[in-house]
């Protein structure tokens, strides 16, 4: 069964969560996990990220949600062995209109994977779902969907602000939505050793998430942001990067903590 369907999730655009999907997806399946990426951004990063069109106008999250397709023809298999790619498209904009009368648009996206299609998706290790940077009916379909969530957090000036809203909706989301869905990890984004405020940063989310925040963070990288460009995750394009390395060690610390979890439980 699939271990986890994990929202990564942020409100805030430019935090490094597309990045983090790409990447940590790829390190996993290095590490011999099969992974799913639902790219539920309109913008179709995570879909580009992984060598893939977001022009396709057949196989994207889009004709799923309506119903047009169905999920074994949307599931795209990427570069990477064990990664495969539901692709976004401009098309999933327009959802939140187009959904306006039904009352039961939130459940969309939980109906198709852990419905009919459960034992599709049972296949996976993990389900990332990269969503938009923003709280819109996309996100809060991720989150009714998802068991668990993923923030990166830029370490920067008014990151945690961001954040409490953040923790605010998830909160709302478990009331009445998904009782169920917890916060698996915090991973610090962007994070420069040299800079005052990122250590300060670092120091406040682990007093206020504790042990959720991964011992590893992402340093700000330049090849980080130049991979997307050749379509491929940053561990492959540049292995010996230090934002590489870093998604490599996160991967290890991701299944680790999760075992002891598990194991705890």
């Amino acid at each position: 069964m699939a271990k986890n369907i994990i929202a990564v999730i942020n409100q805030k655009g430019g935090v490094g969560k597309t990045t983090t999907v790409v990447n940590l997806a790829a390190s996993l399946s290095i590490l011999g996990q099969k992974i799913l990426v639902i790219d539920l951004d309109p913008q179709g990063n995570a879909t580009t990220g992984l060598g893939k069109s977001n022009n396709d106008e057949n196989n994207n999250v889009y004709n799923l949600l309506i119903k047009k397709k169905e999920l074994l023809n949307v599931i795209q298999k990427t570069n990477v062995s064990n990664l495969d790619i539901i692709g976004s498209n401009v098309n999933l904009s327009g959802l939140e209109v187009e959904t306006a009368n039904d009352s039961n648009r939130a459940f969309l996206l939980k109906q198709i994977l852990k419905g009919e299609n459960k034992n599709i998706i049972e296949n996976y290790d993990n389900v990332f779902i990269d969503c938009p940077p923003s709280l819109s009916l996309l996100t809060i379909m991720a989150l009714v969907t998802s068991d668990e969530i993923l923030v990166p957090l830029q370490t920067e000036f008014f990151a945690l602000e961001g954040i409490s809203q953040l923790v605010k909706t998830i909160d709302r989301i478990k009331v009445s939505l998904n009782p169920s869905l917890e916060i698996r990890g915090i991973l610090l984004t962007m994070f420069d050793k040299r800079n005052k405020l990122s250590q300060q940063v670092d120091q406040e989310a682990r007093n206020f998430f504790k042990d959720k925040v991964y011992f590893n963070v992402i340093p700000r990288n330049v090849r980080l942001s130049e991979a997307p460009s050749h379509g491929e995750p940053c561990v492959f394009y540049d292995p010996l990067c230090s934002g590489s390395k870093a998604y490599s060690h996160l991967a290890r610390e991701f299944l680790k903590k999760k075992n002891k979890i598990g194991s705890a439980a």
